[in-house]
């Protein structure tokens, strides 16, 4: 439509915000940034603020911008991203109609629809995102994405592999697969075809390239999955499977459908299989009516599961979900310290883990080069970082690394 990109906010004539609202901080981070470009509109009349993603699919986000956040030009949701160019040009028109008052627009659409061909525009041209499936069945308590998201919808494989085929022609190296529940691709869809069966043909092409994916909901991470990535060539052995909480009791009010002993028999065979296998995870602390002693069931799966690391995140009620009705009378300072508590037994498992693997060769891409210490940062199958000293012309090629040292966060190797 005739507009380029500028990393200046205040040369900018369309400054569009993409939201998140899976936690209550991301909506206030928003919502600050937002209040910020207000001031911008005062010296550029002709500046357009759009503001879309999954807060805008919540009614009480429209009516709370609707009434704060009046000078916001055009509000549409994920339901709607393939028809933008078409809401922006009637937008500008509006707003040219009346140059005194911007053109609101508010997009409300619930079709859950997959639009194919869609133009992306990728920032690196060494790792991808290939979305294969949106939405999610799975209503946990405590999420929103269901609501704001849709129900689960796979795209065709043949669009996949076609789009991941082109991916690899053009050089990209490490390709990660989206989906808000991976492990349930295929379902509704014609084609005999499940998430193992498209990993194995994804797996097919010939070439040097890490394939990953997430996330992953353990009540669909069958022995089949983990068969196919035992086997493969490119699979990742790294697994980001999010169990929330340890305690049976929590799981069930979180609507989570497996248990801490399923969970950890997952674990179990999938470390059978793939003996290098890297499990991540994410951790919600202070779920409403937890306590202190389902909170050491945690602890207890953490040091049992040996987890390289952790997303942790203090409960935070979303309006509309089953858990906002809950009674939560556990205190926001107690849940911290919790969560300070779980950290410190995480930080020494992951510290741990880099020591047994000082000495080990591995395979790692190299992602990036710091000229401060002439060290690229490369990555192993297991997502860990690895810092290395070597050129910055081995961006993007796959080396043989000799781990030589650890630290909390990484490792340090030398190229073999």
């Amino acid at each position: 439509m005739g507009f380029t990109l500028t990393d200046n906010q205040e040369n900018a004539d369309v400054i569009l915000f993409n939201t998140c609202a899976i936690r209550e901080n991301a909506e206030n981070k928003a919502f600050g940034n937002i209040g910020w470009v207000k001031n911008l509109k005062k010296t550029n009349e002709n500046l357009f603020i759009i503001l879309c993603g999954c807060m805008t699919e919540q009614n009480t986000i429209i009516d709370k911008i609707k009434s704060k956040y009046g000078f916001i030009d055009l509000v549409f949701g994920t339901h709607s991203i393939h028809k933008f160019p078409k809401y922006f040009y009637e937008t500008i028109l509006n707003k040219n109609e009346n140059q005194k008052k911007s053109g609101k627009n508010y997009i409300k659409e619930t079709e859950d629809i997959i639009t194919e061909d869609f133009p992306a525009v990728r920032n690196n041209n060494l790792k991808a995102f290939l979305p294969i499936m949106y939405g999610c069945n799975n209503f946990c308590s405590y999420c929103i994405v269901p609501y704001v998201r849709g129900r689960e919808r796979s795209r065709n494989s043949a669009e996949i592999i076609s789009e991941f085929k082109k991916l690899l022609e053009n050089g990209y190296k490490d390709i990660t697969l989206l989906g808000q529940n991976v492990n349930s691709y295929g379902k509704g869809l014609e084609e005999n075809i499940n998430f193992p069966k498209l990993l194995k043909k994804l797996d097919g092409f010939e070439g040097e390239y890490t394939i990953r994916f997430m996330t992953s909901h353990p009540k669909d991470a069958t022995n089949e999955l983990f068969d196919v990535i035992s086997k493969s060539n490119h699979i990742a052995h790294h697994i980001h499977l999010p169990v929330q909480c340890g305690s049976n009791k929590i799981l069930k009010e979180m609507n989570r459908k497996y248990t801490k002993e399923s969970y950890l028999k997952i674990i179990d065979y999938a470390k059978s299989k793939i003996p290098d296998i890297v499990f991540t995870s994410d951790i919600i602390v202070g779920f409403p009516g937890e306590t202190y002693e389902d909170f050491l069931e945690t602890t207890d799966l953490l040091k049992k599961v040996k987890f390289a690391s952790l997303f942790t995140f203090i409960y935070s009620p979303r309006e509309g979900t089953p858990a906002a009705k809950l009674l939560d009378p556990i205190s926001k300072h107690e849940k911290t310290a919790w969560l300070l508590e779980l950290l410190k037994i995480q930080e020494e498992i992951s510290e741990n883990l880099h020591k047994e693997m000082i000495g080990e060769s591995l395979k790692v891409l190299a992602e990036s080069f710091l000229p401060e210490t002439n060290e690229l940062l490369c990555r192993t199958s297991g997502n860990i970082l690895v810092e290395v000293k070597g050129k910055k012309d081995n961006i993007g090629k796959f080396l043989n690394v000799l781990i030589t040292n650890s630290k909390k966060e990484s490792l340090k190797g030398k190229i073999i």
